[in-house]
């Protein structure tokens, strides 16, 4: 069944989302006030990199069920179903999320909106935030709206598999009404046996952000065992995969390494705690305190790593592999790899860092950098090489041809992804976070 379906901010959720509703058989209208990105978006240009999503983009346009505009209109209005893709970045200046442009989004919808359409929320917000959202858009559009939370569970480079083969759906609603018309949208996913749960709207709302909480404790525990590692001649690599046997524990995201970033992790978990101090329980979530600082320590390690072996880092020549803060993403947002290369430029280094996607987005993040599209070029002279993210590039790079390159043969492997033996046999010093293999 095809169903009439906007999608109200295209960043990389929403983008994703409609193209998604597009693939399932629905009638999609996007809703974007960024000319720019319109205008890119109208042209199947995706403004920012994800694999096979710009594909899905063209043969979405093409077959005329995906249409755009800067602004609600009469066809908009005429929508079954809204979803709400609008960003919730961290505040400036403080660690609670900015919730005003979902706010902005509703009540500008709340003007649109029929009595009949359900309002779906996928944008990752504090606990509390929907009912806020269905008082307020209520009142604007004179009756009750309809409106449920539809938590997002993308992962950056595989975001459109995401969306049409999810691990779980969940709808937080009020009334069985918005249950049963989301799940007409998502009939071909429900289909295919994808677990699907019904909850009250808070409990919604808590799923995206609890489901980072605990990755990100994952990950910084395991980062917590290298610290100790590292000063007990212990091995934090075979740790991982030693407890990660366990069934209790799986060994998903245990990867000792310089830790997590971009633009959900770091933001989710202190916009949790700032929600809980709302609360007024945030000790119950004061560990994610603790989880943040061991992330942030593991940058801090590879800057000190830097000068113990170049000492003064003014004039030093490092080479960065890996800007983004993952594989498959031009996402720079909280990037490890880019706030080493940030602080090591400031301790007097001069970084060149080579990125597949990513250097276009790092020109005007930090011009400060060097840039370098050729990874032999990018290598050439250096006094240290970093691997800060690991594209699989550098992973299967040959390390005798960059060993006749450089300057030094030295590496810090920040993602512990190297085959060490076959880099130590081709003459290079590996310096692996949470491991004693610092020898060639």
């Amino acid at each position: 069944m095809t169903v009439k379906v906007s999608v109200i901010g295209l960043g990389y959720l929403g983008a994703t989302h409609a193209v998604a509703m597009v693939e399932l058989g629905h009638d999609v209208i996007g809703i974007e006030p960024d000319q720019i990105k319109l205008e890119s978006l109208r042209n199947g240009i995706l403004p920012f990199h994800e694999p096979g999503l710009g594909s899905a983009l063209t043969r979405a346009i093409a077959s005329g069920r995906l249409k755009f505009s800067s602004s609600h209109n009469q066809e908009s209005a005429a929508a079954e179903i809204h979803f709400i893709c609008v960003g919730t970045p961290q505040k400036p200046g403080s660690a609670a999320a900015d919730t005003s442009y979902v706010m902005a989004a509703a009540k500008d919808l709340a003007k649109w909106v029929s009595k009949t359409a359900v309002v779906a929320g996928k944008s990752t917000v504090p606990v509390g935030t929907a009912k806020l959202l269905r008082d307020s858009m209520s009142e604007i559009a004179g009756f009750n709206i309809h409106l449920a939370w539809n938590p997002e569970f993308l992962r950056e480079g595989t975001a459109l598999e995401d969306s049409l083969r999810p691990d779980r759906l969940v709808i937080g609603a009020w009334e069985e009404y918005s249950v049963e018309r989301l799940k007409a949208v998502y009939k071909p996913i429900l289909d295919l046996g994808t677990p699907f749960l019904a909850l009250d709207v808070p409990t919604a709302e808590l799923v995206k952000v609890a489901a980072n909480a605990f990755l990100a404790t994952k990950i910084s525990f395991i980062n917590a065992m290298a610290e100790v590692a590292e000063v007990s001649g212990g091995d934090a690599v075979a740790l991982a995969k030693a407890i990660g046997y366990d069934e209790r524990i799986g060994n998903k995201f245990l990867r000792t390494g310089i830790g997590f970033g971009g633009g959900c992790l770091p933001k989710d978990i202190r916009g949790f705690v700032a929600r809980a101090e709302e609360l007024g329980v945030g000790s119950a979530v004061e560990f994610l305190r603790h989880i943040d600082a061991i992330n942030l320590r593991r940058r801090d390690k590879v800057v000190e790593l830097a000068k113990v072996e170049l000492g003064n880092l003014h004039g030093k020549r490092i080479t960065m592999l890996g800007i983004s803060f993952k594989p498959d993403s031009d996402d720079l947002r909280d990037s490890p790899a880019l706030e080493i290369s940030q602080r090591l430029t400031a301790a007097g280094a001069t970084v060149t860092v080579h990125d597949p996607v990513s250097l276009d987005a790092l020109s005007s993040r930090s011009p400060e950098l060097n840039r370098e599209g050729d990874l032999v070029e990018a290598m050439r002279e250096a006094d240290l090489t970093i691997l800060g993210t690991e594209w699989k590039l550098y992973r299967e790079a040959d390390p005798h041809l960059l060993g006749s390159l450089v300057a030094t043969k030295t590496v810090i492997d920040g993602r512990n992804v190297l085959d060490v033996p076959a880099w130590q046999k081709a003459g290079w010093k590996v310096i692996a976070l949470g491991r004693s293999i610092v020898n060639g």
